[in-house]
């Protein structure tokens, strides 16, 4: 089963909420943000497959990653609420459309149900250019990363995936590699997901365009749609207060 980072305690009458993190993230990431949202709710960040702390696979398809996350809703109890990031976003949609009963209401983050037409190729050829060897603290894989990363906080984002002390990647990048056409694309699913559902996207961000519209209320009938003003794809990591907020306030008013 996945590994999972567990935050406050179970409410009655108040589903858990499972935090699903995007391509090259993990469960840590979502630490500030859990921890806040769990005065209310118990909060579980998972780490997916290949990430963090949970086993490597040579699979990393959606509906892969969606059975993985029902596992970890069978020891809940059977039925959480669901947030996901990116790639989380579109296992925790395709956890939604095949396994309805296990999701009371859908989060999705920055993410719609469609093929990007961007790679990601590059930022796995950065970190396999890192050499491990000469690492002896975060800083020094952050300033090779440097080299052909041009952004900062990318880096440093990707640092927090380095086992330090055993010198290697917590993220399997093979396998990543292998399957990233299976990553940038959204399975074709015949469900449908007629649960409350809040797409919520940075207003500077391109993954969730008008476009996209019609193809996510098909899936997902009662999707409702908001914006977090000046946050781009990484909305909660820019964006931290209003995006809890934003969370915060639609579980509050929606009923799972």
């Amino acid at each position: 089963m996945l590994n999972t980072l567990s935050h406050g305690t179970s409410v009655d009458g108040t589903l858990p909420l499972v935090i699903v993190h995007g391509l090259y993230g993990s469960a840590r990431n979502w630490g500030v943000i859990a921890k806040r949202l769990s005065d209310e709710r118990r909060v579980i960040a998972v780490d997916q497959r290949n990430h963090g702390d949970s086993g490597w696979t040579d699979s990393h398809s959606y509906p892969d990653m969606a059975a993985d996350l029902a596992e970890v809703i069978d020891t809940l109890g059977g039925r959480a609420d669901v947030l996901g990031h990116s790639m989380g976003g579109k296992a925790a949609m395709v956890l939604a459309l095949t396994r309805p009963e296990r999701v009371g209401r859908l989060i999705v983050a920055d993410i719609a149900p469609v093929t990007y037409g961007h790679t990601q190729m590059h930022y796995i050829d950065a970190m396999r250019s890192v050499d491990l060897s000469t690492v002896e603290k975060r800083s020094d894989a952050n300033d090779q990363l440097l080299r052909s990363v041009d952004d900062p906080s990318l880096c440093s984002f990707f640092t927090q995936s380095l086992d330090l002390k055993a010198r290697r990647w917590k993220l399997n990048l093979d396998t990543l590699a292998a399957e990233m056409d299976k990553i940038l694309s959204f399975p074709e699913v015949s469900g449908r997901f007629d649960g409350p559902a809040l797409f919520l996207s940075g207003s500077e961000s391109n993954y969730v365009l008008p476009e996209h519209r019609d193809r996510i209320r098909a899936l997902f009938p009662a999707a409702k749609f908001a914006r977090i003003p000046g946050a781009g794809h990484w909305l909660h990591a820019e964006k931290p207060r209003e995006f809890e907020a934003a969370v915060r306030a639609y579980l509050g008013l929606t009923a799972p």
